[in-house]
């Protein structure tokens, strides 16, 4: 991944609009301690959250389930994320996603429908980086990614 087109850091600020958690649906993968984290949230035995809340991929990961509108499961309009302070490291990475940042033309796809992005805080060209490097989008385990 080419850094050079954003050298000077990126501009990010959640604007909790939903946009990310709407829309098409897609794949939130999570990890085992993430599992864990959001059944204990949720007060649920681990088997159960499994259940009701994820499905399998077809690579064999597994990935929260989505409405039949594509919103996440734990996404609500005009309340947003039910999970927010626990949310998956695919949701904490976005925007600094390895396919959003590869070039400055996805940045900008991706910008047009975040109004977080070019805005707010810069973030530094190291934790683009480490973010996009542990973004969530490829493995479930943070050294496979």
């Amino acid at each position: 991944m080419g850094t050079d087109w954003y050298r000077g850091g990126l501009r990010f600020e959640c604007t909790q609009c939903g946009n990310c958690c709407t829309g098409t649906a897609g794949s939130v993968l999570v990890d085992d301690s993430e599992l864990a984290e959001l059944a204990r949230q949720r007060e649920l035995a681990i088997d159960e959250f499994r259940q009701v809340y994820t499905r399998p991929t077809p690579d064999g990961r597994v990935s929260l389930r989505e409405k039949s509108s594509g919103e996440c499961i734990f996404y609500t309009r005009g309340n947003g994320c039910g999970v927010y302070a626990h949310r998956p490291r695919q949701c904490r990475s976005w925007p600094f996603w390895r396919a959003v940042v590869e070039g400055e033309d996805r940045w900008a796809e991706a910008a047009a429908h975040c109004p977080g992005m070019n805005r707010g805080p810069l973030h530094s060209v190291s934790e683009i980086r480490e973010t996009s490097r542990r973004d969530g989008t490829r493995g479930t385990q943070p050294d496979s990614q």
